[in-house]
């Protein structure tokens, strides 16, 4: 059983490092010496400068930025709440609550990197050299981490 706890530990911090790096990452979006992310575009000049500018402020960029910070919310309490559960919780008893805080995690991480995947090409022109980031590939990796962690805390049964 302690073993059983300890991997899914491993894999809810394994999910929060995903969603915080993703959601912080300037990596979004690479286009040569372009990189765009939630929160600013950078740019780089002349030797190892960059030039950094503020994201621009359409209503679909603020609901991924919204969606991403609220996964990562839903992350750490859903943390916090298993350990308090894994404490407080009677012998038998299921981690509903923290199962639920994760699959919502899930579901919002992938709702801001879907929205971002739509409606990417109204905030920069689309062109060949113009590829995903590894911090939207991290974001949807950490989609079905989320909801299976969040599954397995639902699936999951206090022992003594």
């Amino acid at each position: 059983m302690l073993l059983l706890l300890l991997g899914i530990i491993v894999l809810h911090v394994t999910v929060l490092v995903l969603l915080f790096v993703s959601t912080v990452v300037s990596q979004w979006l690479v286009n040569g010496g372009q990189t765009a992310d939630l929160w600013q575009n950078c740019t780089s000049g002349t030797g190892a400068i960059f030039q950094c500018l503020t994201s621009s402020t359409n209503e679909w960029l603020q609901s991924v930025q919204a969606m991403m910070i609220l996964s990562v919310i839903f992350s750490v309490l859903s943390l916090f709440l298993f350990f308090c559960q894994l404490f407080t919780l009677t012998k038998g008893g299921r981690f509903y609550l923290t199962g639920i805080f994760q699959i919502l995690a899930g579901l919002c991480v992938m709702s801001g990197a879907a929205i971002f995947t739509v409606r990417h090409t109204d905030w920069h022109e689309a062109s060949e050299n113009t590829s995903y980031g590894f911090a939207y590939i991290l974001a949807w990796l950490a989609f079905p981490l989320a909801l299976a962690s969040g599954i397995i805390y639902v699936i999951l049964r206090k022992r003594e």
